[in-house]
């Protein structure tokens, strides 16, 4: 066990209920029991090229841990390694890692600790390739990082769709309407089935399962037959037709991830009016699923990810992402975390239940 002095944090990528939470828990931890410095760098890994910095104290993290957001703002479109930079008044991208690291050690920091998703802990793997010493949490509502059980906020963007879903039915059967509730997922249909599950959904479209429209367009059919005039949709934004592709809004060119998925949930409601004659709305959810408090799990969880990033840096375990395994709070390597995503197997248990309650994949 080492004596460290002063770490540095930050929140990178999109942002994520939890993230204060564990804002906090590293801040408290980190001064309360080892009497460290902590240093917050703001919107994410571009506070850090631009030694953009405040000083987190007991004060400054006082009454957050319910509070939705992040008070060090957060950016999924810097990245160190391939930086936005203007070089005679010309937009360029260059590696600006090296000048991040002279800020860390202009600060005096030896540890960092990087809260954030897929994205963010690639470029904390890069970081810690050059000497330093990062530790990872993981965050995303997504819940698509392997070598993880959960990630913070997943649980509570499923509890914003499962009540958008308990909304929808009361108009939906208002109306005798078909509606569609778009959610996020981009590769990994996480949200749309727990939400769909527990939200009642007739229908649920994930990425690992690809769809037929028929398939859907025989559900609610079979629904109408008998005298369910209507039905629930809920569809993961990543969501694509057998042999089709996803659905993309636009491109960003200058993030690290430029893809922006969206317009699944309109797609497929033309094509029902079409084939079925049946109105249909839609429901885009869009960032209500990052916005607001996190649920208490997911306030506990943060808490437990925050405390156990710092313990992890005392014990010099650098390079790892704290990690929910069962019941227990590890750590794992950050390649290990980002090596491969973490999907919806079509087999598991819990696509098993949902068929057996009669709730339809749009694939048999």
């Amino acid at each position: 066990m080492g004596k460290l002095n002063r770490i540095g944090v930050l929140t990178g990528g999109g942002d994520c209920p939890g993230l204060n939470s564990v804002i906090r828990a590293v801040t408290k931890s980190a001064i309360n029991k080892y009497g460290m410095e902590v240093v917050g760098f703001l919107d994410g890994f571009k506070g850090l090229v631009e030694n953009s910095y405040v000083h987190l104290d007991l004060n400054t993290i006082s009454g957050i841990g319910y509070r939705g957001g992040t008070i060090l703002g957060s950016s999924n479109r810097d990245d160190p390694f391939n930086f936005l930079t203007f070089k005679d008044g010309q937009e360029t991208f260059s590696d600006q890692s090296d000048r991040a690291i002279i800020h860390l050690n202009d600060l005096g920091l030896e540890g960092l600790v990087v809260i954030g998703g897929d994205g963010s802990l690639h470029i904390a793997d890069q970081f810690y390739q050059k000497g330093v010493n990062v530790i990872g949490v993981p965050k995303t509502i997504d819940n698509d990082l392997s070598a993880t059980d959960v990630t913070f906020g997943f649980n509570t963007a499923v509890d914003t769709a499962s009540e958008a879903l308990d909304r929808l039915h009361t108009t939906a059967e208002s109306h005798h309407r078909v509606m569609i509730l778009e959610v996020m997922g981009r590769y990994a249909g996480w949200i749309a089935l727990h939400a769909g599950i527990s939200g009642g959904a007739h229908v649920i479209l994930i990425p690992e399962i690809p769809f037929q429209v028929d398939k859907i367009i025989h559900k609610i059919h079979q629904r109408q037959w008998h005298e369910k005039k209507y039905s629930i949709i809920v569809v993961a934004e990543g969501a694509k037709s057998l042999g089709g592709e996803q659905v993309v809004q636009k491109i960003v060119p200058e993030s690290h991830d430029p893809i922006r998925l969206g317009g699944i949930g309109n797609q497929l409601a033309h094509e029902i009016e079409k084939m079925s004659n049946t109105e249909t709305r839609v429901t885009v959810l869009g960032h209500l699923q990052r916005g607001g408090s996190p649920i208490p799990y997911d306030r506990i969880l943060s808490v437990r990810y925050g405390v156990a990033a710092v313990e992890a840096l005392i014990n010099g375990h650098f390079g790892t992402m704290v990690s929910l395994q069962g019941k227990n709070i590890v750590t794992v390597p950050i390649k290990e975390a980002i090596k491969e995503l973490r999907m919806v197997d079509p087999e598991s248990d819990m696509v098993g239940a949902a068929r057996a309650i009669g709730i339809s994949f749009g694939d048999i």
